[in-house]
């Protein structure tokens, strides 16, 4: 059976209940270090309350209507700390400051020693998400450039090398993944934009070794923040880190677009990869109509073939009101419905 054209993905997170984490807590911080204050539940029934939460995002996403679902990341205080802190050479109990582009102090893992994978991380998250639906799954890891941004090194004196034991950490992480059942694996890699110049020397270089030898279809996504953090008209109009990724291994590439309005003549530089395009605002409480969905996937399809395009949100969900996030996801799928009728 042919793939079916503008499969609807997400990004990978949505929005942890109330009763999970201190959503007030969340607001303030994407923390580096962990952050076990954020759980309102008592450490023996953790794993019990994260399982119960997923099924509740897989749900939401299936009744959604989407194609490609995640686990909604429940499990996770970010994006990345949940990986990145749980390998070798990482001290997070001890952490030290970076100042971030905002002149903000932000707490950060040292790097103390050879970073190594011991252990599996989300395995055990991917098994769950597998046993639990029949829909296409995918499952995200934070990327070898983006963690390299996060910590202090007080042990390599070489941000490349530093990065290329990220990478393998993350290689060895993605096998075990498509092992468990991932169907699609994403690289999360929003730094590669905060730091241009030192990805142009090397990024393409950690993220192809972070994927080598994965068989299933992966993703590499940037973005400019989560609306979030990054709200209303601060985000820029134009990625300063983007052709460079046409020369990754990575078969598709997630970008953000609904928010920032970027001028999407910016896809001609990625071809010939897919592309995970945002067209759903996160900085907007409103809840797209289906048709202004249909009118930012339309507007992609200019300058890419529908079986290229996989229309998405622009970021992470795990900010938004967990109704709201729903029925943006609704607004998706019924969107991409709609073009999909016209196009036959």
């Amino acid at each position: 059976m042919a793939e079916a054209i503008l499969q609807t993905t997400v990004v990978g997170s949505y929005p942890q209940p109330d009763w999970l984490v201190d959503r007030d807590m969340l607001s303030k911080v994407v923390p580096r270090t962990r952050m076990r204050e954020i759980w309102r539940v008592a450490d023996p029934f953790l794993q019990q309350a994260q399982d119960d939460a997923t099924l509740l995002a897989i749900r939401d996403m299936e009744r959604a209507g989407l194609d490609i679902i995640t686990d909604g990341e429940m499990r996770r205080e970010s994006y990345s700390n949940h990986f990145a802190t749980s390998l070798d050479g990482i001290d997070s109990d001890h952490p030290a400051e970076i100042v971030n582009r905002t002149g903000a102090r932000t707490p950060v893992p040292r790097v103390v020693g050879k970073i190594r994978r011991t252990r599996p991380v989300e395995v055990r998250d991917m098994q769950f998400l597998r046993a639990n639906t029949a829909k296409p799954a995918k499952i995200t890891l934070p990327g070898p450039f983006t963690m390299g941004q996060q910590v202090k090194d007080e042990f390599y004196g070489d941000a490349e090398a530093m990065c290329m034991d990220y990478a393998q950490a993350v290689n060895e992480e993605a096998h075990d993944l498509v092992k468990a059942g991932a169907d699609v694996i994403q690289l999360d890699e929003p730094w590669l934009r905060n730091n241009p110049e030192e990805a142009k020397r090397y990024a393409v270089n950690v993220i192809n070794r972070a994927l080598q030898g994965i068989t299933v279809p992966t993703v590499v996504h940037l973005c400019f923040g989560y609306a979030a953090v990054v709200p209303g008209l601060s985000k820029p109009s134009g990625y300063s880190f983007l052709p460079q990724l046409a020369d990754t291994i990575a078969q598709q590439i997630s970008i953000e677009s609904a928010q920032p309005k970027i001028d999407l003549g910016v896809l001609k530089d990625l071809a010939p990869k897919k592309v995970m395009l945002g067209v759903i605002d996160l900085n907007d409480p409103e809840i797209e109509a289906p048709e202004k969905v249909a009118d930012r996937i339309r507007a992609g399809l200019k300058y890419l073939s529908p079986d290229k395009l996989l229309p998405a949100p622009d970021c992470g969900m795990k900010y938004l009101p967990r109704a709201t996030a729903f029925g943006k996801l609704k607004a998706l799928a019924e969107g991409a419905a709609l073009v999909r009728r016209e196009l036959g």
